[in-house]
């Protein structure tokens, strides 16, 4: 399934049961040589687990740098945008790689996104992502280690490219969702 993923194909191959075993989002940023995969183990069952793998291309093939798993998130109606979940991990195979070492190795990163059912496209960064089917993806990037904890800005479009809402490197909310809670109170 991560060859597949990395090959721009369809992750979940047609012989294998997603009731087991679902590949949610996948996500390659060709520039910066990483990929990123969200996949749900038993995705309907309350033992549901995910795990999120980390990928960098190193050494003319894919390497797993690393990953998180956990017992999943339930499912959210999103109106815009909800990002959460993100993480991270040390370029290990950078590091390796004279005249780098580890304190000049990028950090590699990741978040999961939820989209609304009016978004058609999401900006990360300066990358345009097509939003899929279930509205559910992973993104990924590099960036220096100095800078790990910020995420690029990330932008929910619409149909028509208008912006509807976005998230900036520290933000805990979307813009739409705060503009919501302030015409609440």
């Amino acid at each position: 399934m991560v060859k597949r993923a990395l090959a721009g194909e369809e992750p979940q191959p047609w012989w294998v049961p997603r009731r087991g075993l679902t590949v949610v989002s996948a996500d390659v940023d060709d520039t910066a040589g990483v990929g990123a995969i969200w996949i749900l183990w038993r995705p309907k069952s309350s033992r549901m687990r995910e795990h999120v793998a980390l990928l960098e291309w190193f050494g003319n093939r894919w390497r797993y740098v690393g990953g998180g798993s956990g017992s999943g998130d339930d499912p959210v109606d999103v109106d815009v945008l909800d990002v959460r979940s993100g993480g991270g991990v040390l370029s290990l195979t950078r590091s390796l790689d004279p005249p780098r070492s580890v304190a000049a190795a990028p950090w590699i990163s990741c978040v999961k996104v939820r989209l609304g059912r009016d978004v058609g496209q999401v900006l990360i960064g300066a990358r345009r992502l097509a939003v899929p089917e279930r509205r559910n993806l992973v993104a990924v990037w590099t960036s220096p280690q100095s800078s790990r904890g910020a995420r690029p800005v990330i932008v929910a479009l619409g149909r028509d490219g208008a912006e509807l809402s976005r998230a900036g490197p520290h933000d805990g909310l979307d813009t739409h969702t705060w503009a919501r809670l302030n015409e609440e109170t």
